[in-house]
């Protein structure tokens, strides 16, 4: 869904919480709302030993045209550079009010991510291109650098030459800086540029550069301290002209004669071109890039200025950074990487923003549903495109094996108790979509960190879902972790479900035994049961299981609730069974099974509780796969408190009845795709309703 309208309740709250920050952190002499020493910016600036202005604050320059549009680059590489990107890009849209177009170079872990978050965020008025970064190692890679961001830290020296040739100017953003104005602001200082001038840096705000943080020292040559490169003006057209390339080169060929290597990256190169070409080089408030290293004199800057425009963690440690000031930044941070991004989706009122053609078409869609209708948050919830951010965390893909099984499940925050034991269970790959908000997801990556087991797996890919909407989009959550699994089958199975120790194995050697693939289609029935007790003794075996089972400490999945749901499994065949046999479907019938990647995915207009896993085993019987229960699998179900859309189902009359329209619509469908063949299920449509 694309909500409309500027959120100004939640800006609100954030400008005044900024402003009591402000007020702790400036000891409480505010003039008008600015900080003490603002009235400095009413007389020279001040300048440094070194002959730099110290804060460069001057009085605000006009903004450009409000439809002008502005140009951002970004280098990003990896999942944890691309989980920044998404923070960094927050702030920027929180404040604008120009359409943006982003450049990012990426490598090809981030372009999967942030291509598929951007095509489901669907911004109005912001356009995103991708740059192989790996096409621009070779221009960088002859160049030893120390700093932590590797290869990729050097390519903004390449951007000239990467991006379109009728780019003029753009604007060059390290990943970790957070905005706290428009950046139009920014883009309007291009206009102060002279004719010689081609790129616009905020002072380095440490003394790095002139040599003396610790003994044999000995940095790049610089302009006095230097130049940060966490924030740039690039005028590319004229950097073309003055030959960049061979410039940049040149200088780096011959500082290297002399150093081992760069130890700021990018940053120690432009600086040594500027020390030898001033000229190039136009000065930028500080306030552009107040930097937060370890031995930052940003203090300098922020304590003379009406207000901060863009901060940058330019250290290692980032928000750990050791500065007294720390909490103030960190807060602005923290209001950014939990802000909900649907908020975001706000259109540029005065300026034509034309939204993608997909997003147009949701938006007519969505026009024409009647608000009336009882049915209506169905309706609207199953047409909502959530963003996703794939490869939330790092993960490492499965080596490829022919028989290789993804174990598939979605959750929300209140399970995130199970992944733990999931892990335990199930050794294999496994694709796992998480429901959540922005700072759920925060929660979600820190309660990872903090377990032995979740941090230690490497094959489990968490892709989040962002909520939005009054119901479960369970269909559409499940859809997500299907497409994202990468072995040739799936086990298809839900987060509140422990498999049997042995059964990644034993899934395995079932494939290769039956020959599935392209000589039979099958999906491969694992048997479900469930305990009541929270204190349970996991079975390792199938003898052991049907002790428990005898005993009473184990049932049939939802024995006492809907046995239909897996009578068809034929439980008392299971008992004795000691190979595969194949069993019919039937009406309501909702197993857990093992299948082909490619199989169907699930309908997505089943949302809330009811017929989520009912209609997609229906179509796989549509689509003549045949059911194989193999005897010695099983899961297991672990009690839990029951989701609010259950309790929905079982309470509202009118939920029930918007369940029964969307089954109807889908047996409809379901007709009209397959014909004939499918006239076996309009049976179902007589059925008494789940309790």
């Amino acid at each position: 869904m694309l909500p409309r309208g500027r959120p100004r309740a939640l800006g609100a709250a954030a400008l005044l919480l900024l402003l009591l920050l402000g007020f702790l952190l400036f000891g409480g002499d505010l003039e008008y709302g600015r900080p003490r020493g603002a009235a400095a910016l009413d007389r020279d600036p001040p300048t440094d030993p070194g002959g730099h202005n110290r804060s460069d604050c001057v009085l605000p320059r006009p903004l450009p045209p409000r439809c002008e549009l502005l140009h951002v680059a970004i280098v990003c590489a990896g999942h944890h550079t691309s989980r920044d990107v998404v923070t960094l890009v927050k702030s920027l849209l929180f404040y604008r009010k120009n359409p943006l177009h982003l450049h990012l170079v990426a490598d090809a872990v981030a372009r999967n991510i942030l291509e598929t978050l951007f095509h489901t965020w669907m911004l109005p008025a912001v356009r995103v291109s991708f740059y192989d970064a790996n096409e621009l190692k070779p221009q960088v890679s002859w160049i030893p650098n120390k700093h932590y961001s590797g290869l990729y830290g050097l390519m903004k020296l390449v951007l000239p030459g990467a991006l379109p040739p009728d780019l003029a100017r753009v604007i060059v953003l390290d990943t970790d800086v957070t905005f706290a104005s428009d950046i139009a602001e920014l883009w309007a200082l291009f206009a102060h540029f002279s004719d010689e001038q081609v790129i616009g840096l905020v002072e380095n705000q440490s003394d790095w550069y002139l040599g003396n943080l610790w003994r044999n020292h000995k940095p790049w040559p610089a302009l006095g301290r230097g130049f940060n490169t966490g924030v740039i003006l690039l005028w590319l057209d004229r950097l073309r002209l003055a030959g960049w390339e061979q410039m940049w080169k040149l200088t780096a060929t011959q500082e290297l004669l002399t150093l081992p290597a760069t130890s700021l990256a990018d940053q120690d190169i432009f600086n040594a071109v500027i020390k030898g070409h001033p000229a190039l080089v136009q000065s930028l408030p500080c306030v552009w890039n107040v930097q937060l290293s370890d031995h930052t004199l940003a203090e300098r800057c922020y304590l003379e200025a009406a207000d901060i425009k863009a901060i940058h963690w330019n250290s290692p440690k980032k928000l750990r950074v050791k500065n007294k000031h720390a909490e103030f930044f960190r807060n602005l941070y923290l209001t950014f990487l939990e802000y909900d991004g649907n908020l975001l989706r706000r259109e540029l009122f005065g300026c034509p923003s034309p939204r993608p053609p997909e997003a147009e078409q949701l938006q007519q869609t969505l026009a024409q549903l009647n608000e009336e209708d009882a049915c209506f948050e169905f309706r609207q919830q199953q047409l909502t495109v959530h963003r996703v951010h794939i490869t939330f965390l790092p993960h490492e893909p499965p080596p490829p094996r022919p028989h290789d099984v993804t174990l598939v499940a979605q959750l929300s925050m209140d399970r995130l108790q199970m992944l733990e034991a999931l892990c335990r269970h199930w050794p294999g790959p496994m694709s796992l979509a998480l429901y959540l908000t922005d700072a759920e997801a925060q929660q979600f990556l820190r309660f990872v960190e903090a377990s032995e087991v979740l941090s230690a797996r490497q094959n489990v890919a968490y892709h989040v879902v962002y909520r939005e909407g009054p119901l479960y989009p369970i269909n559409q959550i499940r859809n997500v972790a299907l497409a994202q699994a990468l072995t040739p089958y799936v086990f298809l199975s839900d987060i509140d479900f422990l498999p049997a120790y042995s059964l990644y194995d034993y899934l395995r050697a079932s494939i290769e035994q039956l020959e599935l693939g392209s000589r039979r289609k099958a999906a491969l029935v694992v048997p479900a049961f469930e305990t009541l007790h929270y204190q349970f003794s996991f079975p390792t075996s199938k003898a052991e299981l049907l002790a428990l089972l005898d005993a009473g400490s184990v049932y049939t999945f939802r024995y006492h609730e809907w046995p239909r749901g897996h009578a068809p499994t034929d439980y008392a065949r299971w008992r004795e069974a000691q190979a595969p046999y194949r069993v019919q479907w039937a009406v309501d019938y909702e197993p857990y099974v093992v299948v082909p990647r490619d199989c169907p995915r699930y309908d997505p207009r089943f949302v809330g509780f009811g017929w989520n896993k009912v209609a997609h085993i229906m179509e796989l019987d549509a689509q003549e796969y045949e059911f194989l229960v193999l005897p010695e699998a099983f899961t297991i179900h672990l009690p839990h408190t029951p989701s609010l859309d259950i309790s929905r189902f079982r309470s509202s009359t009118t939920y029930r009845d918007c369940l029964q329209a969307l089954k109807d619509e889908f047996l409809q469908d379901l007709s009209r795709h397959y014909g004939a063949a499918a006239l076996k299920y309009l049976t179902a449509l007589q059925q008494p309703e789940a309790p």
